[in-house]
């Protein structure tokens, strides 16, 4: 039996029970995250060489994606024979109720969502993780930064975070949390990505806001000073401080189960392509990897946009493969940021598989 036989099989036992699941209206649950999901929208990998594959973003502009818009200008999904089109959705949790709907067919979003779906019975699987951190940071509006000197402070405040049940929300609930709160202790407002999560934070028009690369340092260009940040998981060390891990799997590509089964080549070429462009960021500096991104990323400085990407490679995979140590570590912190997936029982090893990296 050759491996995509294999690869066919070993799925097969994952979905068996998820066909009845076809046809069931789209529901988007509380937390953000699709209720139910059809078993797939592709036909399978029939269509050869030049494959269409939708990927929707989950902010493609934030550094954490970066591998997946680097893979397309750096050509590398057209040299796995794959046609991809990218659409910048400004929110994981958008990006993944785009994909249960049937808008997309893949995923460029973090991990923790395969966690959630599973607590609904939803089979969603991640096959290359791109990163080991979340990139977060807690950062305060400077109308406020008098006021709001620690998590405790944000009782009663407005938080900014790109999407309601998206990752960035999930951090503030976890910090609520860690910080001996209820997780709706503070409200949270969609901000989005880049320039409009910029301006609000600038504005105050959240008190503070859970940001990322490069829309940080893009920010503190445009106050003048550097903001106030009361937690950062940005780096390996604010990672173990935080979480009290090295690895926090978060942007991955993630497909239904369904998917995979009917097309593991192009699984497998999605994630070679992947693992290539994190290679190709190990073997290169933040300048030569900033002039291959498109020059709006850059939002008007391209020495600060390389400087940053050069900062981000510490917190980059070097093979796109998932550990079982970094799996749980995110599934504690879904145990208690987000009441569905509480005492769930979760199978992780139905969340990610690294089958598609061989």
């Amino acid at each position: 039996m050759n491996t995509v036989e294999n690869r066919r099989r070993s799925l097969s036992r994952g979905i068996r029970g998820s066909a009845f699941l076809a046809g069931l209206a789209l529901a988007v649950s509380a937390c953000g995250t699709p209720s139910s999901a059809p078993p797939g929208q592709a036909g399978g990998d029939e269509g050869g060489e030049g494959q269409k594959v939708v990927i929707g973003i989950g902010g493609q502009t934030l550094l954490t994606y970066l591998p997946t818009t680097l893979a397309d200008e750096l050509g590398y999904f057209e040299e796995e024979g794959l046609d991809v089109d990218l659409q910048d959705l400004q929110g994981g949790s958008k990006a993944l109720t785009a994909m249960i709907g049937g808008s997309t067919e893949v995923t460029s979003g973090y991990y923790e969502h395969t966690i959630q779906m599973q607590a609904k019975n939803q089979p969603v699987k991640a096959f290359v993780n791109m990163n080991l951190s979340s990139g977060l940071a807690l950062v305060v509006s400077e109308k406020n930064k008098d006021t709001i000197k620690s998590v405790a402070d944000l009782k009663g405040k407005n938080v900014g975070v790109t999407a309601p049940g998206s990752s960035t929300d999930m951090f503030v609930k976890y910090l609520l949390s860690q910080n001996g709160m209820e997780i709706d202790a503070a409200a949270v407002s969609a901000i989005g990505a880049g320039s409009s999560a910029v301006a609000a934070v600038e504005q105050g028009q959240v008190d503070a806001a859970i940001m990322l690369e490069p829309d940080i340092t893009v920010l503190e260009k445009r106050i003048g000073v550097k903001p106030t940040i009361l937690e950062d998981v940005r780096t390996p060390e604010g990672l173990q401080e935080v979480f009290g891990t090295d690895a926090w799997p978060s942007s991955s590509l993630y497909a239904t189960e369904a998917w995979l089964e009917k097309n593991p080549e192009t699984a497998e070429k999605l994630a070679t392509a992947i693992r290539r462009t994190l290679e190709y960021v190990a073997e290169h500096s933040g300048e030569q990897i900033a002039a291959e991104m498109p020059e709006t990323f850059a939002g008007g400085d391209p020495s600060q946009y390389a400087a940053v990407i050069e900062e981000l490679k510490l917190t980059l995979s070097k093979d796109g493969v998932f550990t079982e140590s970094g799996a749980e570590a995110v599934l504690e912190t879904q145990r208690i940021a987000n009441p569905e997936v509480g005492e769930a029982e979760i199978d992780l090893s139905q969340t990610y598989t690294n089958d598609f990296l061989n």
